[in-house]
């Protein structure tokens, strides 16, 4: 299983949990959170990836790059912008 497969399951997962959630206590992620926290898993992941505390098997990506950080490894951001303020709605409510 490649690295982008399994970033597709969790994708719709998180998808579908933050449509249920969201549906029904109507709260959005807007740009001014998804933009910032998507810059800095940029920079960070780059320092983290390019000094060798992280890395991928080459074979299980899909070959897009932002600097040495794998397309892939922006995910796990995306669904926590999908995800937190969501669950945070909820719990909240």
């Amino acid at each position: 299983m490649t690295y982008g497969n399994l970033n597709f399951i969790f994708l719709c997962i998180a998808a579908l949990i933050a449509w249920a959630i969201k549906s029904k206590y109507r709260c959005f992620t807007n740009a001014a959170v998804a933009l910032p926290l998507l810059v800095l898993t940029a920079i960070f992941d780059n320092l983290i990836i390019a000094s060798g505390i992280v890395g991928y098997n080459k074979g299980k990506l899909l070959g897009i790059y932002i600097g040495v950080v794998p397309i892939e490894d922006f995910a796990y951001t995306v669904v926590a912008i999908l995800l937190v303020p969501a669950i945070w709605k909820a719990m909240t409510k």
